[in-house]
């Protein structure tokens, strides 16, 4: 996905709509996936036809995404964002962090339990729309953060919790709202049990080499 070059395309889902039932519901995937997401992809497009952004891939873009203006910020921002977001999303499992994972993650907070909470508090505290973030930082270690809107982490206009992402929540209100309303913790809570803990396996084993 990193490697998403222009024309960019809706990635489909890894799963069938309901699958994530009862944590997200068919109707707020439907609407997620389908409208919003294909709304950045169709405004990202958009934005860098006729522009010399047409020839670098979204990774790029996103390490220099000072030079661009706000259309590709927001838009390219929306579209890395929901395909990592779906990507770490499965079917609920009892799926377990990894052994590397849960290491660092040890290393870090010192339990997995004490980790969801401090992450699960950065998705509660973050004031609006944005997303909640587990990313490696350059020398290795994990770290949360938040971004507002479709910022991300790889973004080069974020001074502080630059990194690579490895784990992403969306508390955009659209992504929550048709099943539980203003209760976001009570989404943030139900997103733990759809988590998929390989793909996070994939994407820190990835960023530490």
């Amino acid at each position: 996905m990193l490697h998403d070059k222009f024309p960019f395309e809706l990635p489909a889902l890894p799963y069938a709509a309901d699958a994530l039932e009862p944590a997200i519901d068919k109707a707020t995937m439907e609407l997620h996936h389908d409208k919003h997401h294909q709304a950045y992809v169709t405004n990202l497009n958009n934005a860098l036809k006729g522009t010399p952004g047409e020839q670098a891939d979204l990774a790029g873009i996103l390490a220099n995404i000072s030079s661009y203006p706000a259309a590709v910020r927001n838009n390219g921002g929306g579209h890395y964002n929901h395909s990592l977001f779906w990507s770490l999303l499965a079917p609920a499992n009892g799926q377990t962090p990894t052994a590397p994972v849960l290491a660092a993650i040890e290393a870090r907070w010192g339990s997995l339990n004490d980790f969801q909470e401090a992450f699960s508090k950065e998705a509660l505290s973050r004031f609006g729309s944005g997303w909640a973030w587990l990313i490696v930082k350059p020398n290795g270690s994990l770290e949360i953060t938040s971004t507002s809107n479709q910022d991300n982490p790889l973004m080069n206009i974020i001074e502080a919790g630059r990194g690579t992402p490895i784990l992403a929540l969306d508390v955009w209100e659209h992504a929550y709202y048709l099943k539980y309303q203003n209760r976001r913790v009570e989404y943030i809570n139900s997103f733990w049990k759809i988590v998929n803990w390989e793909a996070v396996h994939q994407l820190y084993t990835k960023a530490v080499k």
